[in-house]
């Protein structure tokens, strides 16, 4: 089951990576680091609802 974190997570390490290719191809070196932060940051809210899962399932 996915819950609401996971989806969001994804979707924030989509766009990152969107946002990281765009200043990558557009030599904008800021938008780069944005999307690279914005990957992180769905990767620990992805990570938060992963755990959150488990502990549901466990009870």
């Amino acid at each position: 089951m996915v819950n609401r974190d996971q989806v969001a997570g994804m979707a924030k390490q989509i766009k990152g990576s969107v946002k990281q290719a765009a200043g990558k191809a557009t030599g904008n070196r800021r938008t780069q680091i944005e999307g690279m932060v914005d990957k992180v940051a769905g990767k620990v809210q992805k990570a938060y609802g992963d755990v959150k899962d488990k502990v549901k399932k466990a009870f």
